[in-house]
């Protein structure tokens, strides 16, 4: 047993205070930005189409915007919509939590799809790109959820269990380190290993994000106490459970629209 006492402050300097959490966004966005570039000047050498790299550089700032507006907006509509409809200023405070992956998620393909037809670059080109590097990202942000003892897991009894002193003397899951293990660590190695297959196919990477992460986080969430605002939607299906069936959902249907099935 683990009895978490770690702070969600790096460092106050008194008028500038860097979290953790906001350490993990910014680095979750250099490395994947350095790692995208690093994988399209190796793999793709000779493409089929004009790619000039210093178009990835301009894409992140699309990104960058499509997470921050997507992931608020998911958060308002998905999981406290009741709350913000009544004071919809507190909308715009984003420095005081609340962001929806799927939410951003989908920010981030809206993003990408404007930019790739501004550009004239095939989407699925940049999707996959972003598909790849993006289990860097989510692996600090589930350490830094991890750091500030937010998402909580559920009570168990097991010898790893971890007391959330801030929330109650309970020992729960550290279902945070389970989605940073699955949806971070084994994400990107089954990224990976699709990725750099001889015959790859565009639009690969794609599918198997929406796929793998819908499932990887259908099953941490069992472990994961629902958000207190909504609990479960029925029975014990929660919020984040039945977003990532839509991803599944959605992933299933470029799968076979990719392969022709």
């Amino acid at each position: 047993m683990y009895i978490h006492d770690l702070d969600p402050i790096l460092f106050d300097f008194g008028f500038l205070v860097i979290r953790w959490y906001s350490l993990a966004y910014i680095l979750g966005i250099l490395i994947g930005w350095w790692l995208g570039k690093k994988i399209i000047l190796k793999k793709f050498k000779s493409l089929n189409h004009i790619f000039e790299i210093k178009e990835f550089d301009n894409l992140i700032t699309y990104i960058i915007v499509s997470i921050l507006i997507g992931g608020r907006i998911g958060y308002v509509l998905f999981y406290n919509f009741g709350y913000y409809l009544l004071n919809p200023l507190d909308i715009l405070k984003i420095w005081e939590g609340g962001m929806s992956f799927h939410g951003a998620l989908l920010g981030v393909i809206l993003g990408t799809y404007w930019f790739s037809i501004k550009k004239n670059i095939p989407t699925f080109f940049l999707l996959d790109i972003i598909a790849f590097v993006a289990p860097i990202g989510i692996f600090l942000g589930r350490i830094a959820n991890f750091i500030n003892g937010e998402l909580i897991g559920k009570t168990t009894d097991v010898f790893w269990g971890v007391v959330f002193p801030k929330i109650d003397n309970n020992i729960r899951h550290p279902s945070q380190l389970y989605e940073a293990f699955l949806e971070g660590v084994v994400l990107f190695i089954i990224m990976n290993l699709f990725f750099f297959r001889k015959n790859y196919k565009t639009g690969t990477c794609s599918y198997m994000f929406l796929i793998t992460y819908g499932i990887f986080r259908i099953f941490s969430e069992f472990f994961r106490e629902p958000d207190s605002q909504i609990g479960f939607i029925f029975g014990s299906l929660s919020m984040g459970m039945l977003l990532s069936l839509f991803m599944i959902f959605a992933g299933s249907i470029l799968y076979l629209k990719k392969n022709d099935l």
